[in-house]
């Protein structure tokens, strides 16, 4: 027999409801003592947690629960086994597979002692290794009434205290959540479950549904759509693609400042680009800012974001990623004459080639005068920036070796393939200047493409 490990005083009405203990007054009649017995004893002693058991046994997980823990076990009571085991057409818990049965029984667990007065609504991790990578699950609580775990099983016993954690005695099983099963569950994310169905549309929910493949989702909250109008009248569905990265299941801490490409697209079909910034937090385009992270599914992982991310343009990238500072700088307050954000922001489709923060600085050494981008003549600046416009989306795979396309500026500029040493491309500018080398292409707006150069290119100033 199995030596009980404490005695303590449980809530008599989880006890008495489960038919698991019986009492006996002491010396003056007043207050039943319970004999505390681990998960497992408990789960034993109930006639209402049969089918519990037989899949614990099932799934060799006995021993698991038997163990110091503490462990929170939201317990499917044998009804509700026998609706799981119904809409999912096996007879019995034998029917079962092992491997999918046990991460089921462990989607269910939760590392800690878990009282009901101490859930609040939000994310926990539980112990099913069915995430992507053998991560682990998330579940998601609701306690806006009563106690609810990822919006399909309600707690209707709870507090039963054991020698090694607690019970929540739940009335329906809760399966293995994929990404459009973690939207449904959360009230905070009904606004994006309503976009993402408009119409009866399918394309969403079949896509973040797929088990073949992972995802990762920037999943804009409630108020983030509210305040969204939606400016430039983007179409929606292509707006939420643009928050959906196919293909991989990218969690925070494996974030880092980059480029990505979302299921998003521009007229052409090339996928649009989404600059991740870590520096503070984690900022999506310089608009969105991750608000809860690592949401884990089945077939990917959830960041919650604080606002919608629009279709970007070249402004938004420049904007956004501090690499191009001087470059924003040289477009707006050094050159107010000229109207580059609108001009940039428009529906008329360019290639941008942009220099990095580094580029601006070796050109403002070269010149004793010029200590920041203002102190550069404007008419000049101009000149230099409209220098590094070409009209057209011409992406990496449309450059040829030699290709010399004329710049909005007038002067043309000469790309070489391949470049040498780590440059993608050779980059002659219209004053003849060589070297420059294009270091990172095809960050693709929805009006156009960056390419990212190492130098400023320099107009041919005799003509």
């Amino acid at each position: 027999m199995k030596t009980f490990k404490r005695f303590f005083t449980v809530s008599l009405l989880a006890v008495f409801a489960l038919g698991i203990v019986s009492c006996s007054d002491d010396d003056e009649g007043t207050t039943p003592v319970v004999e505390a017995t681990d998960i497992v004893d408990i789960a034993l002693a109930s006639s209402d947690l049969s089918n519990l058991v037989l899949a614990l046994q099932r799934a060799d997980l006995v021993s698991a629960l038997e163990a110091e823990g503490p462990f929170t076990v939201f317990a499917p009571t044998n009804a509700a086994f026998s609706a799981f085991l119904a809409d999912n057409n096996f007879a019995s818990v034998d029917d079962v597979p092992v491997d999918v049965l046990t991460q089921v029984l462990l989607n269910h667990v939760v590392s800690g002692e878990n009282l009901s007065a101490s859930l609040s609504t939000g994310y926990v991790s539980s112990l099913s290794t069915a995430g992507p990578g053998g991560s682990n699950l998330s579940l998601f609580i609701d306690t806006a009434s009563g106690v609810s775990i990822n919006g399909v099983a309600a707690v209707s016993l709870p507090d039963i205290e054991a020698s090694n954690g607690v019970i929540h005695v739940v009335d329906a099983v809760i399966g293995l959540p994929n990404i459009v099963d973690h939207a449904l569950a959360n009230p905070d994310l009904s606004s994006l479950v309503d976009a993402l169905t408009a119409n009866g549309n399918t394309t969403f929910t079949t896509l973040l549904s797929d088990d073949s493949q992972d995802f990762t989702v920037f999943a804009p909250v409630n108020a983030a759509f509210a305040d969204f109008t939606n400016p430039n009248g983007n179409e929606l569905d292509n707006i939420l693609s643009n928050h959906v990265l196919a293909g991989t299941a990218a969690f925070a801490s494996g974030l880092s400042n980059s480029y990505v490409a979302t299921a998003a697209q521009n007229t052409d079909g090339d996928a649009l680009s989404l600059y991740i910034n870590v520096d503070n937090s984690v900022t999506l385009n310089g608009t969105s800012t991750v608000a809860a992270a690592d949401i884990v599914a089945t077939n990917g992982v959830i960041h919650a974001v604080d606002a919608v991310i629009d279709i970007p343009t070249v402004v938004t990238f420049a904007l956004a990623d501090p690499t191009f500072a001087p470059l924003v700088t040289a477009l707006t307050t050094a050159t107010p004459g000229t109207d580059f954000a609108t001009i940039l922001s428009s529906e008329t489709i360019y290639t941008v080639f942009a220099p990095t923060d580094a580029a601006f600085q070796a050109l403002l050494d070269s010149n004793a005068d010029w200590n920041e981008v203002g102190d550069i003549d404007e008419s000049l600046l101009t000149s230099v920036l409209l220098h590094h416009v070409i009209e057209g989306n011409v992406r990496s795979g449309d450059l040829t070796d030699g290709i010399n396309p004329p710049t909005l500026e007038g002067d043309a500029i000469t790309i070489n393939l391949p470049g040498t040493g780590d440059n993608i491309a050779d980059v002659t500018d219209g004053a003849g200047n060589t070297g420059i080398g294009i270091i990172a292409v095809d960050v693709q707006a929805g009006n156009g493409v960056v390419h990212v150069l190492d130098a400023v290119l320099i107009p041919d100033t005799t003509n």
